[in-house]
């Protein structure tokens, strides 16, 4: 979160000022469409606790820093991506916590499981305040009163970051390796059809909203591309590393890059037309 923050500048929220319509079908996406689809999928395809509760913890985590490159490759609005991206991982502290608590609870199964975990929202919401709002606060002021240090550190913080991602998956199914066996077909094609699902709805929202193609782009890779590396921090420090629910997140970390090269590749074979 330190190495996302030292990129994060005032400019790219005053440079959408007036493009308030494609930041609200973004966020709306990220914090009502993708908790909505996730619920819907969940109650069809009804699977373990565990694996629900992974799949509403990932679509609570904010945007992942990928996703800007994903936008940039598919010809969207990198600078709504970035800002989004900002966007939700400053308010991820609070609203990461809210929004899982909030529609896990709509599902009645999962209040009682919730409850094994003997954790609360006021417990999670201090956590995520340091996890998160802290490091996104120091790595802004760093990037705005030492912007030399910010620009030689950058580059290798986010290196390590996408290291230790990877180190988190792979301990994460080192781990549950049984889990990760028992339930390898299940969890595979959950997490492939709620990405694609989440990918799809999310881009036929934004056009059905009227927002221009490149936007369209954009806020689809944002809602599909989320921060699973973070809900794995949630789930080794707060869920007792429950082996179901870092398995959905470990993988959606591995399957969202595929999905996310695989739109972008699909859609720069679709250039965008100035009357789009």
């Amino acid at each position: 979160m330190f190495g996302v923050a030292l990129e994060i500048k005032p400019s790219h929220f005053i440079q959408l000022r007036h493009e308030k319509k494609s930041v609200a079908t973004g966020l709306f996406s990220q914090y009502i469409i993708l908790p909505i689809v996730t619920l819907l999928l969940i109650v069809v395809i009804t699977p373990p606790p565990g694996i629900a509760l992974g799949m509403l913890l990932v679509a609570a985590c904010p945007g992942g820093n990928a996703s800007n490159f994903f936008s940039m490759l598919a010809g969207g609005h990198v600078a709504l991506s970035v800002t989004l991206t900002a966007i939700t991982s400053i308010l991820a502290f609070a609203i990461t916590p809210i929004s899982f608590f909030t529609f896990s609870s709509l599902i009645p199964g999962l209040t009682t499981e919730i409850k094994s975990f003997d954790i609360n929202f006021f417990d999670l919401f201090l956590n995520m305040t340091g996890i998160l709002l802290l490091p996104l606060i120091t790595g802004m002021l760093v990037l705005h009163y030492l912007p030399h240090v910010a620009a030689k550190i950058g580059k290798p913080i986010r290196s390590l970051s996408i290291i230790l991602l990877i180190a988190f998956i792979v301990v994460a199914l080192r781990n549950n390796f049984s889990v990760l066996s028992n339930h390898i077909f299940s969890i595979f094609w959950i997490v492939v059809l709620h990405n694609g699902i989440a990918l799809l709805v999310a881009y036929f929202a934004s056009k059905f909203f009227g927002n221009h193609e490149a936007v369209n782009r954009t806020v689809a890779i944002e809602t599909a591309i989320q921060n699973s590396g973070l809900g794995l921090v949630l789930i080794f420090t707060f869920f007792k590393g429950n082996s179901e629910m870092a398995i959905v997140a470990a993988w959606w970390g591995i399957w969202h890059l595929v999905s996310g090269f695989a739109f972008a590749y699909y859609c720069k074979r679709k250039p965008i037309h100035a009357s789009t």
